[in-house]
């Protein structure tokens, strides 16, 4: 989870609590009033209104989605209700005038019967893909982190596994050099020794060859 996402999710869980006494409230409605009581369908709007509202600003897909389908059934339920009391109007003053506007008052009102079952379907439909597009979006959002992460746990670990292997190659270059280093020590100081020799052999000639041309001369 994201740090940002922190404080989003306290605010979630305080608005729920806030908000469960509003859901006392339309739960107390739906026993005692009618599906479209004008107080109870105007409650369920302003309260599908502020869940929509507060989902949004609280990035919650599913409140949002659920306040948005909450407001619009309220909607639908509103016209279906006006739509039937125009129609309960034409018919009962159908019943007034003539058996042919009694029977077009009916016809209205299943028109109108129809009209709300279809609108109430279609909210309840288009609030369905809202929340599956918003939960697609949300794997989406959640894969793509997830790579990101393991993209970079991927490239420490390289990076981790290079210096350890620059590191080793440290140590077997001085270790390489601390043995060379006697060795050519050793090898100088054996040169020197023979190279002293020489001169030690060409000292010891010369004087011999000074003696012989000294015992010479002093023979002659």
């Amino acid at each position: 989870m994201q740090i940002t996402a922190v404080p989003f999710a306290l605010w979630r869980v305080q608005y729920q609590i806030v908000r469960y006494p509003l859901q006392l409230i339309q739960d107390r409605m739906a026993d005692r009033l009618d599906p479209e009581a004008p107080a109870r369908l105007f409650y369920e709007r302003t309260l599908g209104q502020l869940d929509s509202t507060v989902g949004r600003v609280l990035r919650d897909p599913d409140l949002e989605a659920r306040g948005t389908a909450l407001t619009e059934r309220g909607d639908a339920l509103a016209r279906a209700s006006r739509l039937d009391a125009k129609a309960a109007q034409i018919e009962e003053q159908a019943d007034t005038t003539l058996h042919a506007r009694r029977e077009q008052a009916m016809e209205d009102q299943k028109q109108a019967r129809a009209d709300r079952e279809q609108k109430v379907n279609d909210a309840q439909r288009n609030a369905d893909e809202r929340k599956q597009s918003a939960a697609e979006e949300a794997r989406a959002h959640t894969a793509a982190a997830k790579k990101q992460a393991d993209d970079a746990a991927a490239r420490k670990s390289e990076a981790v596994r290079r210096a350890e292997q620059q590191e080793q190659n440290r140590i077997k270059t001085a270790e390489k050099k601390a043995m060379e280093t006697p060795k050519a020590a050793m090898a100088d100081a054996t040169s020197k020794h023979t190279e002293a020799a020489d001169k030690r052999r060409q000292a010891d000639r010369v004087e011999q060859l000074a003696s012989a041309e000294k015992a010479k001369r002093q023979s002659s």
